[in-house]
């Protein structure tokens, strides 16, 4: 027997009087079948699909509190608002179902499962970026934390920051949908670009089996040395410069000072002498 711990009072029926995260993550997603299927599923055309046999989904399910208690052991804070239901104080049709917020900082959070196979945090954050964005708007914070436990047996945290700008698009995009389900004129994508999420550098990669990588290395070091002798020379050369000196000239370089005061320097070619005329 398949277990789904969220109550299901009236749910499905409530979901159709407002846009949820989830709403948000198919309305600016790239499936004009799955954004047909949902303007159906608010105008009352459709039920909403039937979760209890795919066991993805239930895995999320379950493993929902112990996703929140990693996480309030492994940064120390402690999450409220659990399963809290809110509405925008001003779009009323935008609503949130929240998985918590950080009681330190007021971060929205949510607890996810994903599938170790080709996981990444780009493609994570990616994934979810509408829901956190959409759920951030509608409770007026400033970021979220996604919390993820793989199959793997890995648990990942990713900070997200409220991003004005997909917000605003994200506003536009549901406003545009809520209006077709009132109209009944079908919505078509509105293909909105995810921003790139700015993520914490926190991996150590090994490049030795990079060719590439070897060959840039080896001209690193065996220039590395000869540069740093170079940019030195260039300043005590700027040094040597008379102040009032426009171009000077030298042992096979000229220097030249700019307008601004800049100085800049180039190598002179020396001439072949003339061959003589008889």
């Amino acid at each position: 027997m398949i277990l789904n711990k969220r109550p299901q009072f009236c749910f499905d029926k409530d979901r159709r009087t407002f846009i949820g995260g989830s709403d948000a993550r198919i309305i600016m997603g790239e499936d004009a079948g799955a954004l047909l299927r949902l303007w159906q599923e608010k105008r009352g055309e459709l039920e909403p699909p039937d979760r209890s046999g795919d066991l993805v989904v239930q895995l999320g399910n379950c493993t929902e509190d112990l996703n929140r208690i990693w996480y309030e052991r492994s940064s120390g804070h402690t999450i409220q608002d659990v399963q809290r239901r809110v509405r925008h104080p001003i779009h009323k049709w935008m609503g949130a179902t929240l998985d918590g917020r950080v009681e330190q900082t007021g971060t929205v959070f949510e607890a996810k499962f994903m599938l170790p196979w080709n996981f990444s945090q780009e493609a994570a954050a990616e994934k979810h970026m509408a829901q956190l964005q959409h759920n951030m708007w509608v409770v007026a914070a400033r970021s979220a934390v996604l919390s993820i436990i793989t199959g793997g047996g890995q648990w990942v945290e990713i900070k997200i920051h409220a991003d004005p700008l997909y917000q605003h698009l994200l506003l536009m995009a549901e406003k545009k949908f809520w209006r077709c389900v009132h109209s009944g004129q079908p919505p078509v994508l509105f293909n909105i670009e995810t921003p790139r999420p700015r993520l914490d550098a926190v991996k150590i990669v090994d490049m030795s089996t990079s060719n590439q990588w070897a060959e840039l290395a080896v001209t690193y070091l065996r220039t590395r040395d000869a540069h740093g002798e170079h940019e030195m020379a260039k300043a005590d050369l700027k040094k040597l410069m008379p102040e009032e000196a426009k171009e000077a000239i030298g042992h096979g370089i000229k220097a030249k000072r700019s307008k601004s005061g800049a100085i800049s320097f180039e190598a002179q070619v020396a001439e072949e002498p003339h061959a003589s005329v008889k």
